[in-house]
């Protein structure tokens, strides 16, 4: 029983809410938590995946808690069949070696993100070694400029940030333009979402096919521009800030000349359109307090429905 609920979070949590939530205009209006969640969801399939194979190789170590114990103290599981002999016992402890475990897995999967950092911050230094040879800093516009006829703007984020803007970006954007565009990669590096990319790159790394690895790579991604193009509006307009985003992408090809592996975040790397549209829409609502408080306990659901401790 304790096997099945495990197995059916994973699909909840893998499949189902992936596909239900993969472009949705309430996340989107709130960018950063509905990224937020997005990692939340990873972090809560990979603690019930890490139990799920603890009660595979020991089925029948422990008694029912969680959930089930709960279940078990009123006597429904012995009284339905599901599991014969159950009978209100007193307490049920935690199931404390299995914080062992999740400790266990959580330095694993951390040791993988600090990884997937190291790398892309290794691309991003290899790349600003050559920016620092090839490119010229433009001072009014706090960034570098590159010799490059193709129009781009991009950031690469980190303790020596910077804002790359390449001679095509400065022929075709207007004044104004060039501001949204430069406050919206200037919005990313105050952000640090490049943070918020690496669990998301590592998560799709480890678990490619499965659609919340698939999905939420790309879904994490669109939100932090949305987040970015939030961060871009205290200084501009929507229509100035649309207007930059439609001209940089009709422009050519995204991203052309920035590092690749997630080293960098570009102005039109990700859903020009839907980020266009959502510019469109009026402004986002606050953060409710219960939203804050699910995405906080989501990571620990599947331990609260099997294994923690009640009276």
């Amino acid at each position: 029983m304790t096997l099945a609920l495990l197995c059916l979070h994973l699909v909840v949590t893998g499949v189902l809410l992936p596909r239900r939530l993969a472009g949705s205009a309430r996340l989107q209006a709130r960018p950063l938590a509905g990224a937020a969640l997005w990692l939340a969801l990873m972090a809560s399939f990979t603690v019930g995946l890490l139990l799920t194979a603890h009660h595979a190789v020991e089925p029948f170590a422990h008694r029912p808690a969680g959930l089930l114990g709960l279940l078990d103290l009123s006597g429904l599981l012995g009284r339905s069949g599901l599991l014969p002999g159950a009978a209100p016992a007193g307490p049920v402890p935690p199931h404390t070696h299995d914080w062992w475990l999740l400790t266990a897995g959580g330095a694993l999967l951390g040791a993988l993100v600090t990884a997937v950092g190291l790398r892309a911050g290794r691309a991003r230094r290899r790349h600003q070694a050559v920016l620092d040879v090839v490119a010229v800093r433009d001072r009014r516009w706090d960034a570098l400029v590159l010799e490059h006829a193709h129009p781009t703007v991009y950031c690469l984020p980190g303790r020596r940030s910077r804002v790359v803007l390449s001679r095509g970006a400065l022929r075709l954007l207007d004044e104004r333009q060039l501001a949204a565009a430069v406050a919206h990669e200037h919005g990313h590096i105050r952000g640090r979402h490049h943070l918020f990319r690496m669990p998301a790159d590592t998560f799709a790394l480890l678990l490619g096919p499965l659609p919340l690895a698939r999905l939420g790579r790309s879904e994490v991604g669109l939100l932090l521009e949305m987040a970015a193009d939030d961060a871009a509006l205290e200084q501009v307009s929507r229509g100035e800030l649309a207007s930059a985003l439609c001209a940089l992408a009709t422009g050519g090809a995204p991203g052309r000349g920035a590092p690749a592996g997630g080293a960098a975040l570009g102005a039109t790397s990700t859903g020009v359109l839907a980020r266009v549209r959502r510019l469109a829409r009026p402004g986002s609502g606050r953060i409710r307090p219960a939203w804050r408080f699910g995405v906080s306990v989501l990571p620990l659901l599947p331990y609260l429905l099997v294994c923690a401790p009640h009276p």
